[in-house]
């Protein structure tokens, strides 16, 4: 059994399997468990521990999707961030409208009339 006189800051690397996270932290040969939800992992990482007489730090967990779930996941992110570099445009554009007409005299008319 590994024994530290200290704690070790440690990843718990967590792949999805069969309604279940199976976990393994690759600091800590031997650990492996598992838990229903992420939330949970910590918890079961540090009762792994204890039991191989390894004391640990922080836990950072790492969930690993895969490729078919990890392309839904994105896809919302790319979606938004497409979303928002076509409204930077829309306004950019709007404002170099605005600018030309103004350089016309188009929008000092407009706004005569309104006040009319």
């Amino acid at each position: 059994m590994m024994k530290t006189s200290g704690t070790a800051n440690v990843t718990a690397v967590c792949i999805r399997s069969g309604g279940r996270w199976a976990v393994e932290v690759p600091e800590i040969p031997g650990l492996f468990t598992q838990a229903r939800r992420l939330d949970q992992v910590e918890a079961m990482v540090r009762d792994a521990a204890g039991m191989l007489d390894v004391r640990v730090g922080e836990i950072t967990v790492e969930p690993r999707l895969d490729e078919a779930t990890q392309r839904m996941v994105d896809e919302p992110f790319s979606k938004r961030d497409a979303a928002r570099k076509a409204q930077d445009e829309a306004s950019k554009l709007a404002r170099s409208t605005v600018a030309a007409l103004r350089g016309e005299g188009l929008a000092d008319r407009t706004k005569a009339a309104d006040s009319e």
